[in-house]
């Protein structure tokens, strides 16, 4: 049987109750793909993301009830922006150090595609109903599992090769989103408003997995292929890194 490999995902923090936690999608998305997952503690501590990296196999940056501090990309807070949580993006930003120094798989979802961005070099609209033109709703109040609007996939990406179809629908669940993509990465996915939805790495170094989308796919992994599929190549990703 096939090693499960280790996969660390940072948990929110609960504030008020001095608690971390994560919803259970997450982990049992992973876990059905083949991979075991660790739920991280969020600790700012560089020491601490140098020692998890090494014992982990991959690193899912989760979504966040909290946005990037704007200042990070150099913008002052839009009156829209909603709780910045410092804890969480100084421990994303030294488990990201640690990931691209040792060249591990890497998948980011809904915060954790624009904290990436952001540690690349990009920006964040603050946000997007008030800032883009026209936008669709994308921060949807259907049922989880709904997918709510269309993206358009780039030809030939890894998402592309994922999905085999260039236009698809997916969940949606945010206010922020990706203005300026960073010069390493590459919009790989889009939806009618013009928003990225998901980003690839432009020249991965040693083949390097990174993948980054706006959408949720550990909600309704059960059943949405595309889903399914992002999970299993992101394991297989990192049972490949630990050889």
């Amino acid at each position: 049987m096939a090693k499960r490999p280790l996969i660390g995902i940072p948990c929110r923090i609960d504030a008020g109750r001095d608690r971390f936690y994560l919803r259970k999608h997450y982990s049992e998305a992973l876990f059905h793909a083949g991979g075991t997952p660790v739920l991280l503690p969020l600790i700012p501590e560089k020491i601490y993301a140098e020692e998890l990296v090494r014992g982990l196999d991959a690193i899912l940056i989760s979504g966040s009830n909290s946005d990037v501090d704007p200042h990070r990309y150099g913008q002052e807070p839009h009156p829209k922006i909603g709780s910045v949580v410092t804890r969480r993006d100084e421990t994303d930003l030294f488990l990201l150090d640690e990931v691209f120094r040792a060249r591990k798989p890497l998948l980011g979802i809904c915060f954790g595609v624009q904290i990436l961005n952001v540690y690349l070099g990009g920006t964040l609209w603050q946000d997007v109903e008030s800032q883009v033109k026209q936008p669709v709703k994308h921060e949807q109040t259907a049922m989880e599992d709904y997918r709510s609007h269309t993206i358009r996939i780039k030809p030939r990406s890894l998402l592309h090769r994922l999905a085999q179809q260039t236009q698809t629908r997916v969940n949606s669940f945010h206010h922020q989103a990706i203005q300026k993509v960073a010069p390493s990465l590459v919009a790989v996915a889009e939806s009618s408003d013009g928003i990225v939805e998901a980003v690839e790495l432009r020249k991965p170094r040693q083949g390097q997995f990174v993948l980054g989308v706006q959408w949720h796919p550990e909600i309704g992994w059960e059943t949405d292929e595309l889903s399914q599929k992002i999970f299993t190549h992101f394991v297989e990703a990192a049972r490949n890194s630990a050889k």
